[in-house]
């Protein structure tokens, strides 16, 4: 079974998902096993496609010259797709999150 958990809510509570905070999750993607093992990068995507019976789709990420390759650029998209999809900084997005969490635990401030 594959559960999609939005790391964005105000709730999200990372004791719940595999101690993955919200910093590390924005970074990365994450999934936790149902082992409570955490798994990260295209491994996770490997996963999800095998699961779901597609797993074909990510099998040559498996293979000793096209996996590193993969990774990497994976690396590389994980650092940049903010930017390239027009969003705020992860540094913004954590702030915003950390002022906001902080107002409704104090008095339900308004941004």
């Amino acid at each position: 079974m594959v559960k999609f958990v939005d790391i964005a809510a105000d709730n999200y509570d990372p004791v719940a998902h595999g101690g993955v905070d919200f910093a590390t999750a924005m970074g990365r993607i994450h999934a936790v096993l149902a082992d409570g093992t955490v798994i990260k990068n295209v491994e996770v995507f490997r996963r999800i496609y095998s699961l779901l019976g597609m797993g074909w789709i990510y099998a040559p990420t498996r293979w000793p010259v096209v996996g590193p390759l993969v990774d990497k650029l994976y690396d590389i998209w994980a650092d940049l797709r903010l930017q390239v999809t027009g969003r705020p900084s992860l540094k913004t997005l954590i702030a915003d999150r950390e002022k906001r969490l902080a107002c409704d635990e104090v008095d339900r401030c308004r941004l």
